[in-house]
């Protein structure tokens, strides 16, 4: 079964399945459908989770001694596995292919994957997956619809502004979602409900906070070592949570990886950066990030992210804060070659 995000809700009131796909790179909608399907699971009584990164050296025969294993304290269980990557390799494509076949009992599978190249559509595993999984598309929101997907936030908290005003917003936001998401979070609770002036959220959109953590993406794009520390040092003063950095830099590093993959294939790197929604002042930014760091760096770089998120949350030892300063200063610390 295939499901656009907008009717999962109403899907999961009806119950649970053993096995969901989740397939989209926006990382708002990504994280929404999946924090969708955690609240049901609570509701409808299971009370263990857990969650797997599929990493280069994943051992995938722990699928399967998850299987084996009975849970001493929970009837029903969560399992997300999420392959950042989309390419779970032969040992990993076979692990799949047997979750298809076979539910794990008392156990729901969510399965969280990019946007995937038409190779891997169609691979046995994801074949597979398709045929047993309800499997949630996310699908990007163009340029063009982003002011009514604004104006649908909005009257989801009671607000609502004019056209001029929803396109002065999706302007500001250059297609990000996180960053409209945010924005709207913030009239929220700024503004009552009911009709919101145009000064009025011009006002709120353009007083930002010193630092945020989408001008840290921007000071690592430029190679700009002095500002991404002054930036690094002034969300860690305003008191920024390390997880809330972490969404906006994968949306800066995420795209430069599909880039520098069309561009050492020949591609032209004006449709890659469309493709990859990057327009406007945020072309020659890239351009010059892409100039400077090589396809392994941006690897290794997301691949560092997925670790540094264990360690926000508790999962795995370390600082935080100390890690992503490490990154966002090595890649910015890189030289044009």
């Amino acid at each position: 079964m295939q499901l656009a995000q907008a009717q999962l809700e109403k899907h999961l009131t009806q119950g649970l399945q053993s096995l969901y796909v989740i397939v989209g790179d926006e990382p708002l909608a990504q994280r929404e459908s999946l924090d969708a399907i955690r609240a049901a699971a609570r509701a409808q009584g299971f009370d263990e989770r857990n969650s797997l990164m599929v990493e280069r050296y994943f051992n995938w025969a722990q699928i399967q001694a998850y299987g084996q294993s009975i849970s001493l304290f929970a009837s029903r269980r969560l399992l997300e596995i999420n392959i950042p990557s989309g390419k779970p390799g032969i040992d990993g494509g076979k692990a799949l292919q047997a979750l298809a076949s076979k539910a794990i009992p008392d156990t729901t599978v969510v399965i969280i994957l990019p946007k995937l190249e038409r190779e891997a559509k169609n691979s046995a595993w994801f074949t597979a997956l398709e045929k047993q999984a309800v499997t949630i598309v996310i699908d990007e929101v163009a340029a063009a619809h982003l002011p009514k997907w604004i104006a649908n936030r909005l009257a989801q908290q009671g607000q609502h502004t004019s056209q001029q005003t929803l396109e002065f917003l999706a302007h500001q936001v250059e297609g990000n979602l996180l960053a409209a998401n945010q924005e709207v979070q913030k009239l929220g609770l700024l503004y009552p409900q009911g009709e919101l002036a145009d000064a009025t959220v011009r006002e709120a959109v353009l007083n930002v906070s010193r630092y945020d953590a989408f001008q840290l993406g921007e000071a690592v794009l430029l190679g700009d070592t002095a500002r991404t520390v002054r930036i690094l040092q002034g969300l860690q003063d305003e008191g920024e949570n390390a997880v809330a950095v972490m969404s906006p830099l994968m949306w800066v590093l995420r795209p430069l990886v599909r880039i520098k993959q069309a561009e050492m294939n020949g591609e032209n790197i004006m449709n890659a950066m469309t493709n990859a929604r990057i327009y406007g002042d945020k072309q020659a930014l890239t351009k010059r990030a892409i100039a400077r760091l090589s396809l392994r760096q941006l690897e290794a770089a997301l691949q560092k992210l997925a670790d540094i998120d264990k360690t926000a949350k508790g999962v795995m030892l370390g600082d935080a804060w100390l890690e992503i300063s490490r990154l966002c200063f090595g890649l910015a610390k890189v030289r044009a070659r």
